[in-house]
């Protein structure tokens, strides 16, 4: 599978009970496929995995299957601390007709490069479908090593990587030593240089509610080469980036983005609390300002 464009992260909405909003999600689907995104994932962590049953799980991938269609390609995440949850996870998604799996480093277990390389193999032998990996030391506190990609090499299935360590040596060491995996941008302030280091693909969570100005980069840079348009449109695009990773308000300001674009995404599942006044104005003037700089660049309306 060849990751190309932008790929969104969903939302799960949900009603003020935290149960799911399932008008809502189907509007969140619609909105995405005719935006032009080029896939969509389903539980990552912008969907709020992380605090949802098993059950929720399986529900969701098998809802977004349906709405989808066919008609992007569906990636499904498997995260999970015990390696056994994930390969539950990803028998699932192979059973309801993924395209892919997005496999991260297991959380809290400290693993050491070896062990990630064998959960994420125990996942491939139990899906055998294209992998994107995941690595993201923020969240998880290990990196995906030298001796982790060297020992998932053995599979043609790991044939991406979302990159989200910010450090961009990595970003020079993957694009280097590992060419046989693609490169994904994870690190929305870094989407420029990704691109100049030949990513095709960006895993970005805030085109789930500004998917244009997200595709608008992506096509400047990567299929356009053209950097100097590109440098403009990031320009415009990292006063949001800052917003979002300010202060641990990443998914109520993803969440509160797509409710600014009519469709209802609801409040974060606990221990998280929704936006206070004061963010939502600042997050809404911000995506104002960069919709309007954007549109004047592309000559495109946002």
């Amino acid at each position: 599978m060849q990751f190309e464009g932008i790929y969104t992260p969903v939302i799960t909405p949900y009603h003020d009970d935290f149960s799911l909003n399932e008008e809502a999600l189907a509007k969140t689907i619609e909105h995405l496929i005719a935006a032009g995104v080029h896939g969509i994932i389903v539980a990552g962590s912008t969907g709020e995995y992380y605090a949802q049953t098993a059950d929720e799980r399986f529900d969701m991938m098998t809802r977004c299957k349906s709405l989808i269609a066919g008609r992007l390609p569906m990636i499904v995440g498997t995260g999970a601390i015990r390696t056994e949850d994930s390969v539950m996870f990803a028998e699932a998604a192979k059973d309801i007709g993924a395209d892919a799996l997005l496999v991260a480093t297991p959380p809290y277990a400290y693993p050491t490069g070896r062990e990630i390389a064998l959960h994420a193999l125990a996942v491939d032998r139990a899906a055998n479908l294209p992998v994107m990996l995941y690595n993201y030391p923020g969240r998880m506190s290990v990196n995906m090593d030298e001796e982790t990609l060297d020992r998932l090499g053995r599979s043609p299935n790991f044939c991406a990587i979302k990159e989200s360590s910010g450090d961009i040596n990595r970003l020079h060491m993957l694009a280097r030593d590992y060419p046989h995996i693609a490169l994904s941008c994870g690190m929305d302030d870094q989407a420029l240089e990704f691109f100049a280091w030949g990513a095709r693909s960006w895993v970005c969570a805030g085109s789930n509610f500004a998917p244009e100005a997200h595709i608008a980069l992506y096509n400047a840079c990567a299929v356009e080469g053209d950097f100097t348009k590109g440098r403009a449109i990031m320009t415009a695009m990292l006063p949001l980036m800052r917003v979002l990773e300010q202060g641990g308000k990443f998914v109520q300001c993803i969440k509160y983005g797509l409710t600014l674009r009519g469709i209802d995404a609801g409040p974060p599942r606990k221990p998280l609390q929704p936006l206070n006044k004061d963010d939502k104005r600042e997050l809404a003037e911000v995506i104002r300002t960069m919709n309007t700089t954007i549109s004047s660049i592309t000559g495109q309306p946002l």
